[in-house]
């Protein structure tokens, strides 16, 4: 995997779960488990699942004797996951690579990913591996962010960490939206060893808490590390963000947000 969620520790998954999650996140992943259950998998593997978002809703809406095992990169955002489950709750959390998962071939019926995907080094590669756990027929369900032009929250973050950092901006803000062609994705899937589809996902949700979302912009990041490391005082940087998102988005806060999402059909034997 890529090295951008490697710097998803101390408390940034936290900002990032409570911060960003109710408001980016939450509209996605409900609509992403529906589209799950429709396929009636009877054992799901989530990837790059972050800090549980649509975990939780997975296990919520799928059938109780569904398995689901739940992976990402980052131990601290799967700690912030664990805790979203009660003892005893039917899921299993690993600590794993999308890139080399650790389980056998032919193990589960779908493979889910919301917007992780972008942070794969090699797409076409992280496709072979979930095709390699899915058994025959199986399906491969995963959304990635639309254009950074087509989500103004975006770019909003992106304007504040050009005016920090003027000289040498971090690429961060972007990254998430890098991987924007529904017509690459489709490629990478066919080599594969996909079918698929694509369709738009645009979400509409009101933000009822501007300043958590202005500060889960900035500490729910990797950027609180580069504020840290340039001595830039970070409550002086939320300020910088809230105000660019109302001067972009308006009074009251309404995301527009656009993703895509792709259903992908293993080939092959049946």
């Amino acid at each position: 995997m890529a090295e951008a969620p490697r710097f998803f520790t101390g408390d940034i998954p936290r900002h990032y779960d409570t911060g960003l999650g109710p408001w980016i996140f939450a509209d996605a992943a409900e609509d992403l488990a529906r589209r799950a259950v429709a396929l009636r998998p009877a054992s799901v593997l989530e990837i790059a699942a972050g800090t549980g978002i649509l975990s939780r809703r997975l296990r919520d809406t799928l059938p109780t004797p569904s398995r689901l095992v739940v992976t990402d990169l980052s131990p601290a955002m799967l700690e912030v996951a664990q805790g979203k489950f009660a003892p005893g709750e039917d899921v299993k959390i690993v600590q794993a690579d999308a890139m080399a998962l650790p389980f056998p071939d032919a193990s589960f019926d779908l493979v889910i990913c919301q917007f992780g995907v972008m942070f794969f080094p090699d797409k076409v590669a992280a496709f072979r591996e979930a095709g390699r756990v899915l058994r025959p027929g199986g399906r491969l369900l995963f959304s990635s962010w639309a254009a950074m032009r087509d989500n103004a929250f975006a770019q909003a973050a992106e304007a504040v960490a050009e005016q920090a950092f003027p000289d040498d901006p971090p690429g961060f803000y972007k990254y998430p939206f890098s991987y924007d062609d529904p017509e690459q994705a489709l490629s990478d899937l066919a080599q594969g060893g996909f079918a698929a589809e694509h369709s738009e996902q645009p979400l509409r949700r009101e933000v009822t808490d501007p300043e958590g979302f202005a500060r889960g912009l900035v500490y729910g990041n990797p950027i609180i590390g580069e504020l840290a490391d340039r001595g830039l005082d970070p409550e002086e940087v939320v300020a910088r963000m809230r105000a660019e998102l109302t001067a972009r988005i308006g009074t009251p806060l309404v995301l527009d947000l656009r993703a895509h999402v792709f259903t992908a059909r293993k080939l092959g034997a049946t």
